[in-house]
């Protein structure tokens, strides 16, 4: 009898210990399906298969589990614009870095996802956007700084590094992630093409001429 019963009390402990997951992907589908204002908790707790006890023993808000989703996503950026990348080598070798880690970003479903509904809801709800600005301002201003400091050395000449970085930015977006925001898939272009044109491109423009690095350096 014992041993019959070993199985029963094992299961319900491994189902609770999974539910915050069930309850996060739960979210993340009904949350880019309907919009966060339209989905309940008592929607929640169904899609998950949970008893709303505990939906509510795991989160008190909707915007609870919204912020478990963000800090999620915030982990999954952590090492996008790693700190100290200005001593990883050559200028061209550290935006090759930096390129191919967010395009690697822009491939989890969890983040394109979560940005598709941020997007959709961040008109109606202020917060939602502000929040995930907070998330995602820290490591813009990394690629910032480091322009800024490839700028002060000679190497490169972003008059505005704030807008260089954007740029930056914005042409792998235009390629890989924003063709994912409309429903299409990610034009056909091979990573390392893709990283390559971009970080040509962009040295193109803001490479300082060699000459005039060699004499800014020799000034300072």
């Amino acid at each position: 009898m014992r041993a019959g019963n070993s199985p029963t009390e094992v299961g319900p402990k491994s189902r609770h210990g999974g539910s915050r997951e069930a309850i996060i992907e739960a979210a993340g589908r009904l949350f880019l399906q309907r919009g966060f204002g339209f989905v309940s908790m008592d929607d929640l707790a169904k899609a998950a298969g949970v008893a709303r006890r505990t939906l509510y023993n795991q989160f008190a808000t909707k915007e609870d589990i919204f912020r478990e989703m963000l800090r999620r996503v915030s982990g999954q950026l952590e090492d996008t614009f790693p700190s100290g990348m200005e001593s990883n080598g050559e200028v061209e070798d550290v935006l090759r870095l930096v390129a191919r880690l967010i395009l690697d970003v822009h491939k989890q479903p969890e983040y394109s996802g979560f940005l598709r509904m941020v997007v959709a809801d961040s008109r109606q709800l202020p917060w939602i956007a502000e929040e995930f600005a907070a998330v995602m301002e820290p490591r813009t201003e990394r690629l910032v700084q480091y322009l800024t400091s490839q700028t002060a050395r000679g190497i490169l000449d972003c008059r505005s590094p704030a807008l260089a970085a954007h740029q930056f930015m914005g042409m792998l977006n235009e390629l890989s992630l924003w063709p994912w925001m409309i429903g299409r898939e990610s034009l056909p272009f091979p990573n390392d093409e893709v990283v390559e044109e971009t970080v040509q491109m962009f040295l193109q423009r803001y490479r300082r001429p060699r000459s005039k690095a060699r004499s800014s350096r020799g000034a300072s």
